[in-house]
Order: structure tokens, then C-alpha cells, then sequence
């Protein structure tokens, strides 16, 4: 199963404009400015917030399983990121402090403080600084709890898992006050290894923000195994059938309510069944007769119909489960927008770990429209 949650809030901190607030731009960036001569200009932070009470609320009830194999990832999109030609990472802490939104943008004239900024993180009509960093601006974190992702040499859509720090958020064990998403070290600190303090250029990450008109919000995603195997009276399809399969949609509506949780059936037959002749019934041609898929290693991904970007991945969330009438899975709708068509995608792997494993792929126009 899948579940995401849309960004709350976020900003961009701007050391070269210590007091300017960008809470409402449509981008997200992670800049670092170099002159010529080698001297860093400036460079810039993410903070970016998640409402759990859902998520919470889910582990305690149980819904969502309390366990290592439940895992978080935050997913950012790349906008137009440049210069990113060196490999290197980008890190996410949790911050140690609470901020406000604000509402400037990055060209704002004259400049909106009111906000989070390099230097303040509220609009109090005295500004709050950040306190505890080491310049005392930038933000504060908590340093013992990281994730990070790996870019090599070129721009990137962010999937980074970020489990370690939200089950500290979970557990109650700090605050959440969202994710601090920077590069490694402090400008202006003693140690110039670090990417931050180093005069070597690294680029610019842009990503999109929630103030974005496309469908790129940033999102938290938690993913859990979710499926079931109760056969009942089912076969399985043999090996030699899965060599030349036919997987159909089962019941597919044209669209679902936005936010609906749902199951999805999907049958498996050979494409070209063989007859068959019983006394009471005659000959069957087998075309209605539903056979399982291979447990534990048939898959689902969601797909955006016009962007083809995968909503939801192959992996171990995305696992067809069986019952006494057939295979399935269920899906919540949350993570898909409204007024969008979608299709689902299946894998099958066969013969996993032997000489004769096969993998399978099936991409099949039949799509839904998520409604409002």
C-alpha cells in the first residue's frame, strides 16, 4: 500500500538576503553561488513541513504496520535544476525548531520579512532568530538523524528515505517541525571539505513547491506490504500458461470519488485457453475462468495517462494480493489528483532465483478519472 501526504508548508532561506521570506514561489531551491575567484556568494536551505496526525493516528490503530518494513520517502520533482556537474548529495534533517510559512516570494520589492528566513523563523511582530546553529542563522536541525540521496552529474527527481527520521516523530521522541534539505557542512564553518563551505561550484537544485500549478507537489510517501493470499478453490496458472498470459481489469469503473479507498480486481487466463466439455454444462472455452497470478511476485504501478509519470512505483507496496474469487489490490486514492486520468501497469516475475526466471510487463490502455 501507498499513502502520501501533500506538503503543509515550505520555503526556500536565502543566506545573501539574511531577512527575505519566499514562503509563496513556486520553487524550492538548494543554491550555492560561486564567483570566480572561487568565493562562495551565498547558498541556500529547503524547509519543508508534513502534517502525521493521519499517519500517526494509522500506526496506532494499526493500519499502518509499526515496523521496520514500513517505510517513508520524501519525494521532491525537479524543476529546471543547472550545473549540477559533479557527483554529490543532498541531506535531510529534521528541524529543531518551529517556523511560519510567510507569504513573499523571492522577487519581492520591496522584500517580505514576515516569515521564515536565513535569519528569523516567525512573523512575530519582534522577529524570533534561529538559535543553537552554529552562526546562528540557516535554520537549526537535529544533526544525529540523516537521510540523504546520491546525484551524479545531472538533475534528479528527489525519492530519498526519510524513514528514520519520521518514526522519531511517530515514537514522540522529537517534535515535527518538517525537514531541513541542504547540502552537506555550514558556509562559513573551518571545515572547507564540506560542500557547503568548499569554493567549489555544485550547481543549483530547483524542485517544485506546493505553491505550484503543476502536479509536482512535494509529498510524503509511506509505504507498507498490505498483501493477502487466501486461494480458496483457485489454480494457479501454470508455467507454460504465464509464457503467454492475458491480464484484464475486473469491474473497472470510468472514475472514483478523490480520496476513496479502493479494490481493484485483476484476472489472469492463457490467451488462448483451451476447450473443455462437462456433461451439465457443454463445452467452455475457459475465457471466463480466473486463474491466479504468481504470489508474491505479481506487481502494480499507477500511471499518470497524459504525463506517464508513475504516481505510485513497482516495489513492495505495490504487491497483488488473492482471495477465494481472484487476485486484487487495494488502493487509496488520496495520492492520485482529481479531474486526471490514470491507468495501472502489472509485473510478473516467474521462476524468481532459477535459470528460467522471466519478467513481464503489461501496460493496458483501459484508464479511470479521479473525481471530486
Amino acid at each position: 500500500m501507498h499513502y502520501f501526504e501533500y506538503a503543509e508548508k515550505d520555503t526556500t532561506l536565502y543566506s545573501r538576503s539574511g531577512s527575505q521570506n519566499t514562503g509563496i514561489d513556486e520553487i524550492i531551491e538548494v543554491v550555492k553561488d560561486v564567483s570566480a575567484a572561487g568565493v562562495v556568494q551565498g547558498i541556500s536551505r529547503v524547509l519543508i513541513k508534513f502534517d502525521t496526525t493521519y499517519i500517526s493516528s494509522s500506526v496506532s490503530s494499526g493500519l499502518i504496520p509499526s515496523s521496520s518494513y514500513t517505510k517513508f520517502y520524501l519525494n521532491l520533482y525537479d524543476a529546471n535544476s543547472n550545473g549540477l556537474n559533479v557527483n554529490q548529495n543532498l541531506y535531510a534533517y529534521p528541524v529543531s525548531q518551529s517556523w511560519d510559512n510567510g507569504f513573499g516570494r523571492e522577487d519581492s520589492f520591496p522584500i517580505i520579512s514576515d516569515g521564515a528566513s536565513y535569519n528569523f523563523r516567525d512573523n512575530n511582530d519582534v522577529k524570533t532568530m534561529w538559535t543553537g546553529s552554529m552562526t546562528g542563522s540557516g535554520g537549526t536541525w537535529y544533526n544525529q538523524y540523516e537521510a540523504s540521496q546520491s546525484f551524479s552529474n545531472q538533475a534528479a527527481d528527489v525519492r530519498m528515505d526519510v524513514s528514520n527520521i519520521v518514526w522519531q516523530w511517530l515514537h514522540g521522541n522529537i517534535e515535527n517541525d518538517g525537514f531541513m534539505v541542504k547540502r552537506s557542512g555550514s558556509i562559513g564553518n573551518l571545515d572547507t571539505t564540506l560542500d557547503e563551505g568548499t569554493s567549489k561550484a555544485l550547481g543549483n537544485f530547483s524542485f517544485f513547491s506546493r505553491e505550484t500549478h503543476t502536479v509536482y507537489q512535494p509529498k510524503l510517501e509511506v509505504v507498507w506490504d498490505d498483501s493477502k493470499w487466501v486461494t480458496g478453490s483457485l489454480e494457479y496458472l501454470t508455467s507454460t500458461e504465464l509464457e503467454d498470459v492475458k491480464l484484464y481489469p475486473r469491474s473497472l469503473r470510468d472514475q472514483y470519488k478523490e480520496d476513496s479507498k479502493v479494490k481493484f480486481r485483476v484476472n489472469g487466463r492463457p490467451l488462448y485457453p483451451e476447450k473443455t466439455f462437462s456433461a451439465t454444462a457443454g463445452y467452455s472455452t475457459g475465457y471466463n475462468t480466473a486463474k491466479m497470478l504468481p504470489s508474491g511476485s505479481t506487481f502494480y504501478q499507477v500511471v499518470d495517462v497524459f504525463t506517464d509519470d508513475i504516481i505510485i512505483p513497482y516495489g513492495s507496496g505495490s504487491k497483488v494480493s488473492c482471495d477465494s474469487t481472484g487476485n486484487y489490490f487495494n488502493l487509496h486514492l488520496k495520492p492520485l489528483l482529481a479531474d486526471r486520468f490514470y491507468r495501472v501497469d502489472y509485473k510478473i516475475i516467474s521462476g524468481s532465483g532459477t535459470a528460467d526466471e522471466t519478467i513481464q510487463y503489461f501496460n493496458y490502455l483501459p484508464s479511470f478519472k479521479v473525481v471530486k
